[in-house]
């Protein structure tokens, strides 16, 4: 597993507010192809599959009111869900602002990781088909003890 928070993502949460604030409404972006090194990078040339959104209106996600030992959920009454754009095996994700456009940035929150059917930072399915709907279940973020 590979979680990679943004340079603006950690700046947030040390000095200005927290993950929850810095990412409620935004989105969740699955892409097939490399990883960029950093969640600071550019997408580059990986294929978006689907953007997760409320109840894939293109509507912000949230996230639950609170986080419990140390683990922030998403909140359990929203459907996380979006229509796939283009067929593909989905790789990696990328967790977002409403206003990220996927460029190089230093400022953007981002959570960037890995994707596979177990043993992945995001667990789904990986297989994406053109014209389908795509839901996320079980959302997390979590900071560790040590």
């Amino acid at each position: 597993m590979a979680i990679k928070n943004s340079t603006g993502l950690r700046n947030a949460m040390l000095a200005t507010g927290s993950a929850k604030a810095a990412l409620d409404g935004g989105r969740i972006n699955i892409y097939a192809g490399a990883a960029p090194a950093t969640a600071d990078d550019a997408v580059g040339g990986a294929t978006l599959l689907c953007a997760i959104t409320l109840n894939s209106t293109g509507t912000g996600i949230l996230f639950d009111t609170a986080a419990v030992n140390g683990v922030l959920a998403k909140k359990p009454s929203e459907t996380w869900s979006g229509s796939i754009v283009a067929t593909g095996t989905a790789t990696w994700y990328r967790h977002v602002a409403a206003a990220d456009d996927g460029t190089l940035s230093t400022t953007a929150p981002r959570i960037q990781g890995t994707i596979a059917l177990i043993g992945a930072d995001l667990n789904i399915d990986p297989s994406f088909v053109s014209g389908q709907t795509k839901v996320i279940e079980h959302y997390v973020v979590a900071l560790p003890t040590a």
